[in-house]
């Protein structure tokens, strides 16, 4: 199965999280990868104690996109 991540820089570090799972998963670091392979290990965890159906969704997510906008 195929995951899409997001990763997300803040000022004070870096959060990241898997898209069209079910329930709550996400990771932090001071870098990119730690973000990520912090979030890839709390999504282990979480089909470990609430099993494999978390990761399944009637609505599959084919893509993801960031659009950036300017508002006044």
């Amino acid at each position: 199965m195929n995951i899409k991540f997001i990763v997300e820089q803040h000022s004070d570090g870096f959060i990241a999280y898997p898209l069209g799972i079910q329930g709550i998963v996400a990771g932090q670091g001071s870098t990119y990868n730690e973000a990520l392979n912090s979030a890839k290990s709390a999504l282990k965890f979480h089909v470990d104690t609430f099993g494999a159906d978390v990761l399944e969704s009637d609505d599959k997510i084919i893509d993801a996109f960031i659009e950036d906008e300017v508002y006044a």
